[in-house]
């Protein structure tokens, strides 16, 4: 994936601009705002109306990736007589957007905010992004509030939202965080950020919900212009925090379906042929998998620096293609699980970043205050699926053409050499698979008649083209 740090266009590293600007071409990635969105994010923040409630006393923090400045959610955790409470606070992007007005348009053509390692291509001008709509440390803001109360075993008992004025005290990078806890110095907030987040993930696994644990490649930038891969693994942290954002969500999904009005995001059950599959795959890699064992206890027993064992958790990624929104008006749809999650679930923690975001909190929020759901957002229900799942194709070929144009100049001068690499996918029909190397950290294409899922081999490069963002691999 591409990093989220940010660099000048003039330093993007000269052999790839025209690959880049051809990528974004082909993808009708957009440039800069027009005049008039920028001209309406002027005036919504000058104009912005902070909610009566007051909760400004309230200590949240936000945890991000290292530089992030588009800041959705803070946090605030606290022990209550019967366990604990979780205040939620997420941007209110419809404060400063008007319905059908030119900042809504423009959201509606660009869906969610696109990441390169040169630049953002933001949802919402960075008036709002990075600035008067982000839960910056010291600033008043206005937000989606969740209060969610939860029991000693971190099971939420009640939930509500409402809006309200907030004001975060710090902002933490994950690196930060992790850091605190493992010293011994992170506090109450970040130690209950522990202690709730294992919890959750132990709710997790009791609900039969599965978390892939594959190392991701991701773009890195030093000094501006040199770019490079690397596999990264999230750190302890950034799972426990994703787990406030999981229940936030299912909390949601659940207030949306007791009502029958919203939109969830879904994933439909791995039908026992798709099953059946990955168990063939695991048996040709050699490895155990017993009858008996689910298939979320079999992945979460798998570790990604076994050879054999990446491959497998490769596999595994397919069971979660078809993922997808389901809108609803008169009443609980049908399928509204989703199965990674193992519970019905909603987008709700990523206004700034995510178009159904802002619809979907707006429907919890006059829920939670028993009102009707505004018109504007039941009007644009129906064309929500169809946007974010339209946006989603578009981000994911945009995310893996990045990483393809790096992968061809980090290896480009080293045309002709042999790489230690493992097979993590074959295609015995067309002679062909995708391999995993460590260094330097490329997932790529290769071609050969002798290609054995899970094996280790020298792969030979032959061809790298700069431009689209391919390279040619080759077993001898």
């Amino acid at each position: 994936m591409p990093s989220r740090n940010v660099a000048f266009l003039d330093e993007v590293p000269p052999s790839l601009r025209e690959g880049l600007r051809l990528l974004r071409d082909s993808l009708g990635v957009p440039e800069d705002f027009p005049p008039e969105v920028v001209e309406a994010a002027e005036a919504a923040v000058v104009g912005v109306r902070l909610p009566q409630e007051d909760l400004t006393d309230v200590e949240f923090i936000t945890i991000d990736p290292e530089g992030s400045m588009d800041l959705d959610q803070a946090l605030h955790l606290s022990r209550t007589d019967g366990g604990y409470l979780l205040r939620y606070a997420i941007a209110d992007v419809a404060a400063f957007v008007e319905p059908g007005g030119p900042i809504d348009r423009e959201c509606h053509e660009r869906v969610e905010t696109l990441y390169a390692p040169n630049r953002r291509t933001p949802l919402h001008p960075a008036g709002l992004s990075e600035g008067a709509a982000s839960l910056l440390p010291g600033q008043t803001r206005p937000a989606l509030v969740w209060q969610i109360h939860l029991d000693a075993d971190g099971a939420p008992t009640d939930a509500s939202v409402v809006r309200a004025r907030v004001c975060s005290r710090q902002r933490y990078s994950y690196e930060q965080v992790q850091a605190a806890i493992d010293d011994g110095t992170a506090g109450e907030q970040l130690d209950l950020l522990k202690v709730v987040g294992q919890l959750r993930e132990q709710a997790e696994i009791a609900r039969g919900g599965v978390s892939l644990g594959v190392p991701e490649q991701e773009v890195t930038v030093a000094d501006g212009s040199s770019w490079a891969l690397e596999y990264r693994t999230n750190l302890p942290c950034e799972g426990w925090n994703a787990q406030l954002s999981l229940l936030t969500g299912m909390v949601a999904a659940r207030m949306m379906l007791d009502a029958g009005v919203g939109i969830l995001r879904t994933l439909p059950p791995a039908e026992d042929h798709a099953i059946n599959r990955l168990r063939r795959t695991a048996q040709a890699l050699g490895i155990s998998w017993p009858q008996q064992v689910s298939y979320p206890d079999f992945v979460r027993g798998l570790t990604a620096s076994v050879p054999r064992e990446a491959a497998m958790l490769n596999a595994c990624t397919t069971l979660f293609r078809g993922a997808g929104y389901d809108a609803f008006t008169d009443g609980p749809p049908k399928g509204a699980e989703h199965a990674a999650i193992a519970a019905p679930y909603a987008h709700v923690t990523a206004p700034l970043r995510r178009l159904v975001d802002r619809y979907a909190g707006e429907i919890c929020v006059a829920l939670s205050a028993g009102q009707p759901v505004p018109g504007w957002v039941l009007d644009a229900l129906d064309a929500l699926p169809s946007e974010m799942q339209v946006s989603a194709r578009r981000a994911g070929r945009y995310e893996r053409g990045i990483v393809d144009l790096v992968e061809s100049m980090v290896l480009a001068p080293r045309i002709g050499q042999s790489f230690p690499a493992v097979l993590i996918d074959v295609d015995p029909d067309r002679k062909a698979g995708l391999l995993q190397m460590q260094e330097p950290a490329v997932e790529a294409r290769v071609r050969g008649s002798r290609l054995k899922l899970g094996g280790e081999v020298k792969a030979t490069l032959v061809a790298a083209d700069l431009v689209k963002g391919s390279v040619d691999f080759r077993v001898f």
